[in-house]
C-alpha cells in the first residue's frame, strides 16, 4: 500500500511509520522534523502553511493516517486529500467526550462541541479541537471512507512524559533505603494504558483491511493498586507501597496525573473515572490486540533505564521530594 503519514517524527507518528515500513508498505511522512524511521520517505512541510500538502496531494494514496491536534491542520488536509486518498484514518482521543464520569461508556456517548477556530493554545481546548478534527474527516471523507480512533492514555517505550514509566522506575530505583514507595490510597481508581506499539500496529492493519467506523482504542481497565503491583513485579523489587489518604497528598502539595511533583495516573475526581474505563469492545472486535500490561511496563522500564543521565521526565516525584514526603508520613 501507499501510505501517507501526516507526522512521523514524534512518538506515536514515528511508531506508526515504523510499523508501516515493517509491514512492507510504501510510506511517506509529511513533517517539519527529519527524524523519520529508516525506509520511509520524508516530505518536509509546515502544516501551518495553507499549501503544505500541495506536493503530496498530486499523488494517489491508499490511506492517510493523521495524528494532528490543530483543527486547521485536519481541515486543510481533508480539503486537499479528499480527491487523492482512498481513506482517512484520524487518531483522536477519549478527551472528546462531554463527560468522563460513566464507567464503561462506549463510542455513542455525547461529545464536546467542536472547536470553531483552526488553532488553540489552551490545553483545556484539546478535546474540543479533536472533535473538530473528527468532524472535518467525517464530513470530507464520509463514514464509508474514514476511521476515527479515540485513543486513551498511550504508554510504552518512548514515553518521555513519565506517566507510564514512573511507577516501574520508582520501584526499581527507590528513593530511600527502606524501599518504600509513596502512592495514593485509592482502591477503585481505574487505570488503562494502550501500548504505543499496539495502537500503531492496529492502525496499519486497519488501513490494510479498509476498516471504517469510530472506535475507543484503549487498554484494559485495572484499579490503580493492581497497576502498582504489576509495576512492582516487573521491577523485581519487594518495595513496600505506602498508601496515604488523597487529601493528605493534596495538603502536602502533591499533584495529580502528571507533571512536576506528581503521582502519575492519580485522579481524585470520580467524575473522571470513566476516562480510563471506557468500553473498547468495538476496537477489540475490529482487530485491536493488546499485550499484557506487564510487558508494556517492563519494556518501558528497560527503555527509561537506557536513557542518558540527565534526561528529564515531566511526571512523578523526585527522590528528594519522595523522601521528604515519606519522612512526614512517618511523623504524622
Amino acid at each position: 500500500m501507499k501510505l501517507l503519514i501526516l507526522g512521523g517524527t514524534a512518538w506515536l507518528g514515528g511508531e506508526i511509520a515504523r510499523s508501516a515500513v515493517d509491514s512492507g508498505h510504501e510510506v511517506t511522512c509529511v513533517a517539519r522534523g527529519t527524524a523519520i524511521p529508516a525506509g520511509a520517505h520524508l516530505v518536509i512541510a509546515d502544516r501551518d502553511d495553507d499549501d503544505a500538502l500541495h506536493e503530496v496531494a498530486r499523488s494517489h494514496w491508499d490511506a492517510v493516517i493523521d495524528v494532528a491536534r490543530q483543527p486547521g491542520h485536519v481541515r486543510r488536509a481533508v480539503r486537499d486529500l479528499a480527491a487523492s486518498a482512498d481513506r482517512y484514518i484520524f487518531v483522536s482521543t477519549g478527551n472528546v467526550y462531554a463527560s468522563q464520569a460513566q464507567v464503561g461508556a462506549d463510542e455513542d456517548a455525547q461529545r464536546l462541541a467542536p472547536l470553531a477556530s483552526d488553532s488553540y493554545d489552551d490545553p483545556e481546548d484539546y478535546g474540543a479541537a479533536k472533535v473538530a478534527g473528527e468532524q472535518a474527516v467525517l464530513e470530507g471523507f464520509g463514514p464509508e471512507r474514514s476511521m476515527i480512533a479515540r485513543s486513551g492514555l498511550i504508554g510504552g517505550p518512548g514515553d518521555t512524559s513519565g506517566r507510564t514509566t514512573y511507577w516501574p522506575w520508582r520501584f526499581a530505583h527507590p528513593s530511600n533505603p527502606e524501599g518504600w514507595v509513596l502512592a495514593p490510597d485509592t482502591a477503585e481508581l481505574p487505570t488503562a494504558v494502550i501500548d504505543v506499539r499496539d495502537l500503531a500496529a492496529w492502525l496499519i492493519r486497519a488501513a490494510e483491511s479498509g476498516t471504517t467506523g469510530v472506535f475507543n482504542a484503549m487498554g484494559h481497565a485495572l484499579p490503580l493498586p493492581e497497576h502498582l503491583e504489576v509495576a512492582r513485579t516487573v521491577a523485581g523489587t519487594p518495595g513496600r507501597i505506602v498508601a496515604v489518604p488523597q487529601q493528605w497528598l493534596v495538603d502536602n502539595g502533591v499533584n495529580e496525573w502528571a507533571g512536576p511533583r506528581s503521582l502519575p495516573l492519580w485522579l481524585i475526581d470520580r467524575d473522571w473515572y470513566g476516562f480510563n474505563a471506557r468500553s473498547a469492545e468495538r476496537a477489540l472486535a475490529a482487530g485491536l490486540q493488546l499485550r499484557p500490561l506487564a510487558e508494556t511496563l517492563a519494556d518501558s522500564l528497560e527503555w527509561r533505564q537506557a536513557q542518558l543521565s540527565g534526561t528529564t521526565f515531566t511526571a512523578g516525584l523526585s527522590d528528594d521530594d519522595e523522601r521528604e514526603l515519606l519522612a512526614r508520613v512517618k511523623t504524622a
